[in-house]
């Protein structure tokens, strides 16, 4: 898997503009373009944190890729583009998403949200063929091209509406990308991607403690969880063993992240009391003030390791509670 250009390929769909004909009467633009920024504002806040976590682990994990913190959005993605297009005063389809603080792309200072793009190196995306509306394929077309620029040459320009031009030079990051989904309160890792939900409440907290929640579903990805269960089985006690390895590998993920690794431990102090009945407390989960002490008892090792070598080299310290090698062939 490759990361899409940055950390994520949001679909975002406006149910109130999902129409085969437009009556631009009942149209308010002002409105949906704040729907389109306030859905943007919480995959800001997400693409940020993610591009903190999988920066700060590069050099622990097996998997990288070249990104520079892009995120691109395709009009034809949503369910009525013309009246999007309209709302963002946009002549195209493609803008920018999204740019991850402190990424390549952030840094030069150009890529805006919603700064309407022409062209990805020498290819223009908006020429290529897409449904008329909710066609999320050309936009991960987007992404794979520019992923093999990327890997291929090093960097990519890319080419604004206006003529101007910003050349790329990417980074290495641990291979995840960062979903925000329109609707939904669950936050879920499938080996490749992290996905969150728009009304998940976490995106209410400060964000070192919303970090846990990205580093809680990264960590599900970094060691492996999901093929381990398809190769050993989902029941109950290895989805609870996998559930605990990740809550032990949180606050190393967030320590190389730049953030205090008590932010693990403090976000499921925070969620697990509100939400203890249903994401963190059935069978298949430990209860929440459990996961906090097995938190807890992975920050000193993590502190020695900062105060001695600046980093927290999982890969080398972190004491595995699965074999990951169980079920391969021979």
């Amino acid at each position: 898997m490759r990361i899409l250009a940055a950390l994520g390929s949001a679909l975002l769909v406006l149910p109130a503009t999902v129409m085969a004909d437009v009556d631009w009467d009942r149209i308010d633009l002002a409105q949906e373009r704040a729907a389109i920024e306030r859905f943007q504002a919480f995959d800001q806040k997400m693409q940020d944190v993610g591009w903190k976590m999988v920066r700060g682990n590069a050099a622990f994990c097996d998997d990288v890729t070249p990104s520079t913190g892009l995120q691109l959005q395709d009009l034809a993605s949503y369910g009525a583009p013309e009246v999007a297009r309209a709302a963002l005063e946009l002549n195209g389809n493609f803008a920018v998403q999204t740019a991850a603080s402190g990424s390549p792309a952030a840094d030069t200072g150009l890529f805006t949200a919603n700064r309407e793009i022409s062209r990805l190196g020498d290819s223009d995306p908006n020429t290529w063929d897409a449904d008329d509306k909710l066609d999320w394929q050309r936009l991960t077309r987007a992404h794979d091209h520019v992923d093999a620029m990327l890997v291929e040459h090093g960097g990519i320009a890319i080419t604004f509406a206006n003529g101007e031009t910003a050349r790329l030079t990417p980074v290495e990051v641990c291979t995840t990308r960062f979903e925000l989904m329109g609707a939904g309160r669950r936050a879920v890792a499938d080996g490749k991607r992290v996905v969150i939900g728009i009304d998940f409440p976490g995106f209410a907290y400060e964000e070192d403690i919303f970090a846990g929640v990205i580093a809680h579903e990264l960590a599900h990805n970094l060691l492996g969880h999901s093929k381990w269960l398809d190769r050993n089985g989902r029941n109950r006690r290895n989805v609870r063993r996998t559930e605990r390895e990740a809550d032990r590998l949180m606050p190393w993920l967030l320590a190389n992240a730049g953030y205090d690794p008590v932010a693990a431990q403090q976000f499921m102090e925070e969620w697990g009391p509100r939400h203890d009945g249903g994401l963190l407390r059935n069978r298949s989960h430990d209860g929440w003030d459990e996961r906090a002490e097995f938190i807890a008892a992975e920050i000193p090792t993590i502190r020695a390791l900062m105060d001695s070598n600046g980093a927290a080299d999982w890969r080398t310290h972190f004491v595995r509670e699965l074999d990951p090698n169980a079920g391969l062939p021979g």
